[in-house]
């Protein structure tokens, strides 16, 4: 039994000395080589953009972007400040886009009287539009029948 282990052990360090260690990629910050005590100014906050024009989707299914301004809205388990608007009772009177009928349903497709809970919290996938400059450079060309 002694000389099973032996030779696997044996076997185990070959394999350890032949393998080659991986090289870790070298991950590279947005501001590059600069540290954060090297920024010359503080970071600005970016304008939200507040024309209430939606700007267009790249992408079939994309989730609209918030063309208007969020900051302090409630949107927790308790309320939902954006359905004071976006609701089918008040979209009219607030001259709001409303939920859509994909929205009341559950994630096994059937049909609910309130929003489904899986769609509750509406900033898991809408965003404020912003006016910004890219991070990274984007190649992206949306499909053709958005153009």
């Amino acid at each position: 039994m002694t000389k099973q282990i032996s030779v696997f052990l044996f076997f185990l360090i070959g394999i350890a000395l032949t393998v080659q260690p991986l090289q870790a990629e070298e991950v590279q910050s947005l501001r590059g080589n600069l540290g954060l005590e090297a920024a010359s100014e503080p970071p600005t906050v970016n304008r939200v953009i507040t024309d209430d024009r939606p700007m267009t989707r790249d992408f079939v299914n994309q989730p609209p972007l918030i063309p208007h301004k969020i900051e302090g809205y409630q949107l927790d388990k308790n309320f939902n400040k954006c359905l004071s608007c976006h609701s089918w009772a008040n979209y009219q009177k607030a001259r709001a886009t409303k939920i859509p009928p994909t929205h009341f349903k559950d994630r096994d497709g059937n049909e609910r009287a309130n929003l489904s809970a899986n769609r509750y919290f509406c900033t898991q996938c809408h965003v404020p539009q912003q006016d910004v400059k890219p991070l990274i450079g984007n190649s992206f060309e949306p499909v053709k029948a958005l153009r």
